[in-house]
């Protein structure tokens, strides 16, 4: 029914191999078309965007086949590879070497394919045929009662992780199935903020100071221990999975840029969940071009002046400070005219969202991600102290922010893999309990293969998405892993999502069934922190920069 457990991981390490030896192809034809006078041309890059970012998701594909590879490896040095680990690996494996070979999806419409630039893709083919018994209709419904068997644990698979991070693992999933699973549906129904009880027993398990160092209250674990504890929440409800995201943005500007009076502060007081924080970022007429911010901050004496518009603050009424990204030098039209501040306000109400003398907004009614809200912002003579001026200094605002992409772009993998793994629970409990035609209706191919394919799926985003986190706990440069990982991830969430919809049915359309909430949640992940294309241009721009 399926290859040679012995011999799976130095196949998937095979596949890995031939996939990053077509993304060099592929990288070496791009450079020659986006490269003018041995350097990247910008004008170039932005008329090959199709091939460039084609390009970013096949490294994206021969990344996780890669993490895969290497995690089947660990796991069989310590005797852990079983049927749970390897059929949705090898299934994995032979599903996107197939899909570098034939056609890879970018999103529902854009079909990436190697032949398109003339780079062969024969190299591929003996391997997804050594692959395709791995890929069966037996090994896809084996795929699917093993799931079946491991319902209710962290996932399907074992995670290789220290005996503290399972520990940690184990503890936020199980709060979650008690604390958050069961109410979820109905807080987002009735588009109910996140009850502050909730934000209390989270802070109380050190969720908003969880990578902050000891010093300032926080427990000084690393951003894996993050995706682990995001992970577990958003499997409950991404809203609560999101609520840690913006305190982790926060303190980690105010670790790396802030001066000691503003650590003293602010840090402790984020980090115990005593002060909620929320970035303040995006305006109407700038989304992804953050150089072209408008809104201005003029200072008189120790006071910073603010006016200007914002939008799509998440969490903005009832948050306490705001990380705010203004334009401090008028003169200068790009990112080096733009400042951040901590900029304190009272707390807002539902019915008083905006107490603060000199700002004023709304909220956004949205589909998805609830349970924080969203609003825009006016500002009209809003004032800052100016020893609230991040770090002390102007003109830093934009390299202070950039600083923290990494991170918030890693925990928004893990969110998408929360995401994901709710929509493969609530697919397989409908799939095994409702019957037609006197079966379960996931005994059927069509839905075993969605199944099977979510499996293999959040398996291969989890290892690309924990490679980037431990490559940012190791204080190396991560930006393309984390990009990779949020790409590869918001992707599989939302196919998984819109999967468990169409397993439901007609069933699942209606606004009370909670994977019509799962699929309005999922759909964000691909906009949020770095639009997908966005994304594919930052991962593409990396690869190319130092092509030959």
């Amino acid at each position: 029914m399926s290859l040679a457990l012995t011999n799976l991981p130095d196949l998937l390490a095979e596949a890995a191999q031939e996939a990053g030896a077509l993304v060099a192809e592929l990288q070496a034809v791009v450079a020659e078309r986006v490269r003018k006078d041995g350097r990247l041309d910008r004008r170039l890059l932005d008329a090959e965007q199709h091939a460039a970012h084609g390009l970013a998701w096949a490294a994206a594909y021969a990344e996780t086949l890669r993490q895969t590879a290497v995690w089947a490896q660990a796991l069989t040095e310590a005797g852990q590879l079983g049927e749970a680990e390897a059929l949705p690996s090898q299934l994995l494996a032979f599903e996107y070497l197939s899909q570098l070979a034939g056609g890879l999806p970018m999103n529902q419409g854009e079909m990436f394919r190697a032949a398109d630039l003339g780079v062969s893709v024969a190299r591929l083919e003996p391997l997804i045929a050594r692959l395709r018994p791995g890929a069966s209709q037996a090994v896809k419904a084996r795929v699917v009662e093993l799931l079946d068997h491991a319902r209710g644990r962290p996932s399907l698979e074992a995670s290789g992780l220290d005996e503290t991070l399972e520990s940690v693992r184990d503890h936020f999933t199980t709060f979650t199935a008690e604390r958050i699973t069961p109410y979820a549906h109905g807080w987002h129904t009735r588009d109910e903020l996140i009850p502050l009880e909730l934000y209390q027993e989270l802070a109380d398990l050190g969720v908003f100071g969880l990578t902050a160092p000891e010093e300032w209250g926080g427990s000084g674990l690393g951003k894996l221990a993050m995706c682990i504890v995001s992970e577990a929440l958003s499997r409950g409800w991404i809203g609560t999975g999101s609520l840690g995201t913006r305190s982790e943005i926060a303190a980690e500007l105010i670790i790396a840029h802030g001066t000691e009076d503003q650590k003293a502060r602010f840090l402790p007081k984020i980090c115990s969940g005593e002060t909620i924080p929320t970035a303040v970022f995006t305006e109407p007429d700038a989304g992804s071009d953050l150089g072209s911010l408008r809104t201005k901050a003029v200072r008189e004496g120790d006071t910073w002046t603010v006016s200007g518009n914002k939008t799509w603050i998440t969490h903005g009424a009832r948050a306490d400070v705001m990380t705010l990204l203004v334009r401090t030098n008028p003169e200068v039209k790009d990112h080096r005219g733009l400042s951040m501040f901590l900029a304190e306000k009272p707390r807002g109400t539902v019915a008083d969202p905006f107490p603060a003398q000199g700002m004023s907004g709304g909220e956004i009614g949205v589909i998805g991600y609830r349970g924080m809200k969203e609003y825009e912002i006016g500002f009209d003579g809003f004032q800052v102290a100016h020893r609230n001026l991040l770090g002390g200094q102007e003109g830093q605002g934009f390299a202070q922010l950039m600083a923290t992409f990494e991170s918030a772009r890693i925990q928004t993998a893990a969110r998408a893999l929360g995401v994901a793994q709710n929509a493969l629970d609530l697919a397989l409990d409908y799939a095994l309990t409702r019957r037609q035609f006197g079966q379960p209706i996931g005994e059927f191919p069509r839905v075993t293969n969605k199944l099977a394919m979510m499996a293999a799926e959040i398996l291969g985003s989890r290892r690309l998405t924990w490679f980037a986190a431990r490559a940012k706990d190791e204080g190396r440069r991560c930006d393309l892993e984390a990009g990779m990982a949020k790409l590869v991830g918001a992707r599989v969430a939302w196919a998984c999502a819109d999967n468990a919809l169409q397993i439901h049915g007609g069933m699942g359309f209606g606004v009370e069934t909670p994977i019509s909430r799962v699929l309005a949640d999922a759909r964000i992940l691909n906009i949020f922190e770095g639009a997908g294309e966005i994304q594919a241009q930052v991962i593409a721009r990396r690869l190319l920069e130092g092509a030959n």
